[in-house]
């Protein structure tokens, strides 16, 4: 008589489908009052998160996979041309795994170093570092980005141009700044 194995009715819960994956700006944007160009400046086109740790407050709090601590997944789809700007994890490392087309991936104070990522290339990017990925080829682009936070940590904190925090305050006003500060992403750096 076969033993049913405990994870046997857990595992299909921990099914991520594309078709029901929805990028974190479309349900971030709507549960904090960001508006949806504001998010675009910040991050590229489509960033579906796919599976975050229980309890995790981040932008990817709403993934479909819960997964152990200290691992985020999501899925970036980018059209030609687009990236994510140039941003700081402060305690977090970056992985990036090239799937569809190809990936210039910047680091440094300025984006003064790249390397390009073809198709099943990976690039590490450690914590405090300032990077940035944009889809240099011809066809949308898909990178699977897997941050790791130090232990313990229920968010992972960015941080952007102090300029583009002062444009989205400009256009929409200082509490659209403040909820996206919520989800993780800051603008400037403490002083």
């Amino acid at each position: 008589m076969p033993r049913q194995n405990p994870l046997d009715d857990a595992v299909p819960r921990r099914v991520a489908r594309y078709d029901k994956l929805v990028p974190y700006k479309d349900a971030m944007n709507e549960a904090n009052g960001i508006p949806q160009e504001a998010m675009m400046m910040m991050s590229p086109d489509k960033v579906m998160p796919i599976m975050s740790p229980l309890g995790w407050a981040g932008r990817s709090k709403l993934a479909p996979v819960k997964g152990a601590p200290g691992l985020t997944i999501t899925l970036a789809e980018c059209p030609p041309g687009d990236s994510a700007g140039l941003h700081k994890h402060t305690a977090a490392v970056e992985n990036f795994f090239c799937i569809q087309s190809r990936f210039e991936i910047v680091w440094g104070e300025e984006g003064q170093f790249s390397t390009i990522l073809e198709p099943l290339d990976f690039v590490s990017v450690p914590a405090g570092v300032y990077r940035d990925f944009k889809n240099v080829g011809t066809e949308l682009g898909r990178l699977l980005v897997m941050i790791q936070p130090e232990p313990g940590e229920q968010q992972d904190t960015v941080y952007h141009a102090a300029s583009s925090g002062e444009e989205i305050a400009r256009r929409w006003g200082p509490a659209t700044v403040a909820a996206m500060a919520g989800i993780g992403i800051r603008f400037g750096e403490p002083g």
